[in-house]
C-alpha cells in the first residue's frame, strides 16, 4: 500500500498542487482545509505523516501541530511555513516537527517537500525499528534475568539441602576433629549459598548489597555455631556498598572462615566475649576487618601455615585481588581484609 499523506492548507489551489505532486511520487494523498478539518482525519483515520502549513485561519499551525502530537502515537509532521522568521520553524521543531520546508511563491517547495516526506517516512520507519529491536531486547534481558534468578534459587535450595546432609552426618560422628571438619564445610557452603540466595530475591543479579549479604550470613553462622555450642555475639557494622557477586562469594567465604574461628578459638574460657565485623571505604579500597578480645592468634601460624583455612582464606583473597593481615597479641586478634571496590 502507498503511504498515506495528510495535507493541512487552508488554500485549495496549493493543496492540490501538493497532493499531485505527491500522488505523482507514490503516496496516497488526502487534504484538509483547515486545522479544525485535519485534526478531525487524524483523529479518525491513520495516517503515515502530515504535512501541515503555518499560515491559516482560525487555528494556526502550530497549534495543530501541539494537537496533533498530543494524541497517542501520533503521525510524523513536516510543517510548512511561508514566514521569513526562523523563529517560527524553530518553534515547530521544539513543538514535535519531524522536518520543516520553506514555502516559496514561485511553487519550488513541492519538490521540498516530497523530499522531506520521503526522508521524514524513513527516518520514521527506523525510529519503529529501533524501538522494536529495543523491546526485543530488553525482553531477551529479562527472561535471562528470570532464568538466571530461578537458577540461583535451586542452587540455594541445593547448596542448602547438602548443609543439612552435612549437619545430619556430624551427629552421627564421634570423633571431634571429624565433625570439626563438617562443621568447616557447612559454614563455606552456607557462604555460598547465601551469595545465591541474594541473587534471586534481588534486582540485579550483577551485584549484591554487602551489608545484607554479611547480615544474613553472620545470622547463618551464629545458628551454625550455636548448634555446635559456640555462643557469642558479633556485631556487624558496614557502610552501604554493593559489590559484585563473584567478588561476594569470596568475601563471604574469608569472612565466614575468621569469624568461625574466633567462635572457636577466641574465648575458650568466656561465653560473653564479642565478635566485630567492620567495613569501611578508605580511597578506593574496601576495609573489612573481623577483630575479638580473646586470647589472640599464633600470627605466624596464621600467615605462613599450611591448613585448610588458611589456604582457602588466601586462595579467595587472591581471586579478589586483596590483603589479609592479621594483627594483635594476647589481648585478642584483628584480622584486615582490603581489596579494590
Amino acid at each position: 500500500m502507498p503511504p498515506k499523506v495528510l495535507y493541512i492548507d487552508d488554500d485549495p489551489g496549493i493543496g492540490r498542487l501538493v497532493q499531485k505532486t505527491l500522488q505523482a511520487n507514490g503516496f496516497d494523498v488526502e487534504l484538509a482545509y483547515s486545522g479544525d478539518d485535519g485534526l478531525n482525519l487524524v483523529r479518525a483515520k491513520p495516517y503515515d505523516i502530515v504535512a501541515l502549513d503555518h499560515h491559516m485561519p482560525g487555528m494556526v499551525g502550530l497549534q495543530v501541530l501541539k494537537e496533533i502530537r498530543a494524541l497517542p502515537n501520533p503521525p510524523p509532521v513536516v510543517y510548512v511555513t511561508g514566514s521569513e522568521d526562523s523563529r517560527v520553524a524553530v518553534a515547530a521543531l521544539k513543538a514535535g516537527a519531524i522536518d520543516y520546508v520553506w514555502k516559496d511563491v514561485q511553487g519550488h517547495f513541492r519538490e521540498l517537500l516530497m523530499q522531506a516526506v520521503q526522508t521524514s517516512l524513513e527516518q520514521e520507519r527506523l525510529r519503529r525499528d529501533m524501538e522494536a529491536a529495543e523491546t526485543e531486547i530488553r525482553l531477551a534481558r529479562d527472561r535471562a534475568e528470570l532464568l538466571l534468578k530461578e537458577v540461583n534459587h535451586r542452587v540455594a535450595n541445593s547448596l542448602a539441602i547438602v548443609a543439612g546432609l552435612l549437619a545430619l552426618q556430624r551427629h552421627s560422628l564421634s570423633d571431634p576433629g571429624a565433625q570439626d571438619l563438617l562443621d568447616q564445610m557447612s559454614a563455606r557452603i552456607i557462604a555460598i549459598a547465601g551469595v545465591h540466595r541474594r541473587l534471586y530475591t534481588s534486582q540485579d543479579v550483577t551485584s549484591v548489597d554487602l551489608k545484607e549479604y554479611l547480615t544474613s550470613l553472620i545470622e547463618d553462622l551464629k545458628r551454625a555455631m550455636g548448634d555446635a555450642g559456640h555462643n557469642h555475639p558479633v556485631h556487624l557494622n558496614c557502610v552501604p556498598l554493593s559489590i559484585p557477586t563473584d567478588k561476594a562469594v569470596s568475601v563471604g567465604i574469608v569472612v565466614t572462615e575468621l569469624v568461625t574461628n574466633a567462635y572457636k578459638y577466641a574465648y575458650p574460657d568466656r561465653a560473653d566475649g564479642e565478635i566485630r565485623v567492620d567495613v569501611t571505604l578508605r580511597e578506593g579500597q574496601v576495609v573489612l576487618t573481623v577483630e575479638d578480645d580473646g586470647v589472640g592468634l599464633d600470627k605466624t601460624q596464621m600467615a605462613g601455615g599450611t591448613r585448610l583455612g588458611t589456604r582457602v582464606m588466601t586462595s579467595m583473597t587472591s581471586s579478589i585481588g586483596g590483603k589479609l593481615a592479621f594483627s594483635g597479641g594476647d589481648s585478642g586478634t584483628r584480622a584486615m581484609l582490603t581489596f579494590p571496590v
